[in-house]
């Protein structure tokens, strides 16, 4: 399948586990599309700032935005988001020859649940026949399997099952980065 996804388990382990594969598949010369994210904790308060890459080397969004004190409504910034989707849009359509090897979606949450954010890069994508890796929590995963129609494989949250499964979406066999 061209489609993988990783079920969030600890918080921030995913966008580790995805920065690192991202790190190691370019250093490869694997040509690589998409976003990775980094979170800072904030010292007042539980919660993180979020930022998203664009792949490969482009530039950095903050995601979230600071709702104030006892806010508990989504911390995502919608505006921010769509401007790391038309990056990496614009490098999609860009590409010509040198097409992606990889899309790589931070995560599948509750903007691409509703059919937003990366939902549409996904599908275009999958139509292109770029393999796909995302992340997906629990609250998001119903939604997510909907939209993968039976396309998506789960693979367990580690470095190397997510490079065996990229080459076996590549179609070549597997070898250790």
């Amino acid at each position: 399948m061209t489609l993988a996804y990783i079920r969030t388990e600890a918080r921030g382990q995913t966008d580790l586990l995805l920065t690192e594969l991202a790190r190691d598949l370019a250093g490869a010369g694997v040509r690589l599309a998409g976003v990775v994210q980094s979170n800072t904790e904030c010292a007042e308060s539980d919660l993180c700032d979020m930022d998203v890459r664009v792949l490969p080397d482009g530039p950095v969004f903050r995601i979230s935005q600071s709702l104030g004190a006892g806010a508990r409504g989504c911390r995502l910034n919608p505006e921010a988001l769509e401007q790391a989707v038309a990056h990496v849009s614009a490098a999609l359509g860009d590409a010509g020859d040198g097409r992606p090897d990889l899309l790589i979606v931070n995560k599948f949450g509750k903007h691409e649940a509703d059919g937003r954010g990366f939902r549409p890069l996904i599908a275009e994508a999958l139509m292109a026949g770029i393999p796909i890796l995302t992340a997906v929590n629990p609250t998001n995963e119903a939604a997510f399997l909907t939209f993968a129609e039976d396309m998506a494989e789960c693979i367990p949250t580690r470095l190397s099952a997510a490079v065996d499964w990229f080459e076996r979406a590549r179609g070549r066999v597997s070898a250790p980065v």
